[in-house]
């Protein structure tokens, strides 16, 4: 299973997504994409297994991903400061896989409905989604 994780700005979402998903299911292949070198630098260290920075690396990550993960704003066009060009977004949104959306509410992007939560809380939820995922599709968890 190859799950892509994307993140812009530090990486510092990324980051923890990445050491998250490691240390729960070291048996996964990580990819992470970073809308710049900070980003995919964090993620690479945070033991990503694969990391890659920019426009193309999303879109050909989103076509090679089992499953994506990120920050909602990843799917939506001029996010995140504007680090999220269209091409990415439209490649977040078109792509067929199963996608793990964290709704960070931030640049005048607000997701209604949703209580704020502390970091930590999202992503002990994203890692139980992923652990129902993993368990749906028949994969060992070392």
């Amino acid at each position: 299973m190859n799950i892509l994780i994307i993140d812009a700005q530090g990486g510092g979402m990324g980051r923890q997504l990445v050491t998250s998903v490691k240390k729960e299911f070291p048996q996964v292949e990580v990819t992470a994409v970073g809308t710049n070198a900070l980003a995919s630098s964090n993620m690479l260290k945070a033991g990503a297994d694969h990391a890659a920075t920019g426009e193309n690396a999303v879109i050909v990550g989103c076509r090679r991903a089992d499953l994506i993960i990120g920050p909602i704003g990843i799917a939506i066009a001029d996010s995140m400061y504007g680090e999220i060009t269209p091409a990415m977004a439209a490649a977040v949104g078109q792509s067929n896989v199963k996608k793990l959306l964290i709704p960070i509410n931030q640049c005048n992007n607000v997701i209604v409905g949703v209580k704020d939560m502390s970091m930590s809380d999202m992503l002990e939820a994203v890692i139980e989604q992923l652990r129902e995922i993993i368990d749906i599709r028949g994969i060992k968890v070392v």
